[in-house]
């Protein structure tokens, strides 16, 4: 599933809109990661998106 664990960041509906203004169903998604993190203390498999982990709210394990 397209969301963040920490942030909550998840898949937002919109429209295409044509350059003749039809309307068709899109949708934009988080650019979400599979990483392992420290979690309560102990390494876990989280799902995060690249903003959480580039500001440092995630701490990896490695």
């Amino acid at each position: 599933m397209a969301k963040c664990d920490f942030c909550g960041k998840a898949i937002v509906f919109g429209n295409n809109v044509s350059h003749s203004h039809r309307r068709s169903n899109r949708t934009w998604k988080p650019n979400v990661k599979r990483v392992k993190a420290i979690v309560a203390g102990s390494p876990k498999r989280v799902n995060a998106c690249t903003r959480c982990l580039r500001s440092g709210k995630v701490t990896r394990a490695v």
